[in-house]
């Protein structure tokens, strides 16, 4: 605490001025500090507010990413059993397919051999005839 010396009548009034001056000028040099720091709280407010929205849309962001990533595994996932099957129908058709064309090849090539085998006999026959035919030509000369 200041101590004032005395002068007629009373405390000495320039010191006690000077005092109250001085008192004065620190007084409204820290209410302008504070008047700073209460903008620089209310500013920091603010940006904290806006930094919180934005850690919330971030987090509604980040949670839409996750379901379309779930959603479109899951779609893929269907998609490709979807394929599978298909291809397994596909490939079941295509082998009956080349089963009953098989089959059919195999009939017609016994067929052939048949038809061959017949042909064989004929042929044989006929050679047979003509054979019998000349030597009776012969046996009659």
């Amino acid at each position: 605490m200041r101590k004032f010396n005395n002068g007629f009548p009373g405390y000495n009034k320039n010191e006690v001025n000077s005092f109250v001056k001085n008192v004065t000028t620190e007084y409204e040099s820290m209410l302008e500090k504070l008047k700073v720091r209460d903008k620089e709280i209310e500013n920091l407010r603010k940006e904290l507010e806006h930094y919180k929205d934005l850690e919330s849309t971030l987090n509604r962001a980040i949670l839409i990413a996750e379901e379309s990533s779930h959603s479109i595994k899951k779609t893929a996932f269907d998609e490709s059993r979807l394929i599978i099957e298909d291809a397994k129908k596909n490939a079941s058709r295509i082998l009956n397919n080349a089963l009953i064309k098989a089959e059919k090849i195999e009939n017609e090539s016994n067929l052939l051999k048949r038809k061959v085998i017949q042909y064989k006999k004929r042929y044989k026959s006929i050679l047979e005839e003509q054979l019998d035919e000349i030597e009776r030509l012969d046996v009659e000369n």
